[in-house]
């Protein structure tokens, strides 16, 4: 659900999300059906390698809302619960 990146521990962005995933420290992806499937199939893939659910939001004004962000977004995640980037 959208709403859990308004409350708990998030990032924001392709870079971010890369090193997240690398480092284990991501526990649920929100990826932007809009968004440029250059920037995002390589997250997905990533997702699919280290079992990190994936959720798809509609578009990435949406997901950028969500994000509390003035911009939109292509991707975000939400964090483990004792992790900080």
């Amino acid at each position: 659900m959208l709403s859990e990146l308004s409350t708990r521990n998030k990032i924001v962005g392709i870079k971010q999300l890369r090193k997240a995933l690398r480092d284990g420290k991501a526990a649920k992806v929100f990826v932007a059906a809009d968004a440029d499937p250059k920037l995002t199939q390589p997250i997905l893939a990533s997702c699919q390698e280290t079992g990190v659910p994936v959720e798809e939001v509609s578009t990435m004004q949406e997901l950028g809302k969500a994000c509390e962000i003035e911009v939109g977004a292509a991707v975000a995640a939400l964090l483990g619960e004792q992790t900080n980037l």
